[in-house]
């Protein structure tokens, strides 16, 4: 596949944009530098995105699986229902950071990406309460703060903006990384095709799910 996607169409031209996957945000000098040599050789155009990667569009569809080829780098979203990306801020490189949480977002990253869900997922991953990137409107954020991590559910920032709902406060990384799967595995056991988070918490009630998701931490909070 060219996993390609068709841009504004203009004088009857067709262009294509691409989206390579890089995890968090965080990219070697080499993989940019290879990104900018394919965009220049192609007559591609970058953009920095919302999601912490970078888009090369004004591509030609025909030329779209050499590009792949020349890249050598994975496409950040497969399909439509699925965990599109985890953003996280630096908070390995920020003074401000509780707790470097680069290691958690990629633990998060390496299980959750390409997963396929009931409907289009984020996750998002900051170390301390400015939460940057936009955690809480994310579907599924996790925040550390001096006392432990903070994991919210339900945000979304697109067609139906939707703040996030505070599912726990204070538990510790194991805890918060068990509270996760149990969010994906509750959302997946039981919303409706096309549904995302915040309306399958908001059509069973928010109680019931924390009850439901809360399960999957009360193992590991007696070790």
């Amino acid at each position: 596949m060219s996993f390609g996607n068709l841009q504004k169409i203009r004088d009857g031209k067709r262009t294509f944009g691409i989206t390579p996957h890089i995890p968090g945000g965080f990219i070697t000098t080499d993989i940019m530098q290879k990104i900018v040599d394919v965009a220049k050789k192609y007559d591609g155009v970058l953009k920095i995105t919302s999601g912490q990667r970078i888009l090369i569009t004004n591509l030609k569809q025909e030329d779209l699986l050499i590009i792949w080829k020349e890249l050598g780098m994975e496409p950040a979203v497969r399909t439509q229902n699925s965990v599109k990306n985890v953003e996280m801020c630096p908070a390995g490189y920020c003074k401000r950071s509780k707790f470097n949480t680069i290691g958690t977002g990629m633990k998060l990253s390496k299980k959750y990406q390409w997963m396929e869900v009931p409907c289009r997922t984020k996750i998002g991953v900051a170390g301390c309460r400015n939460a940057c990137g936009s955690v809480y409107s994310k579907d599924v954020g996790v925040i550390a703060d001096k006392t432990g991590f903070i994991v919210t559910a339900g945000g979304s920032g697109g067609y139906n903006p939707r703040m996030s709902d505070i599912i726990a406060v204070d538990i510790n990384e194991k805890q918060t990384l068990n509270l996760v799967d149990s969010i994906f595995d509750y959302y997946k056991g039981n919303a409706e095709d096309g549904e995302k988070l915040g309306f399958f918490i908001d059509r069973i009630g928010l109680e019931k799910f924390k009850h439901e998701v809360l399960k999957g931490i009360e193992d590991s909070a007696k070790e």
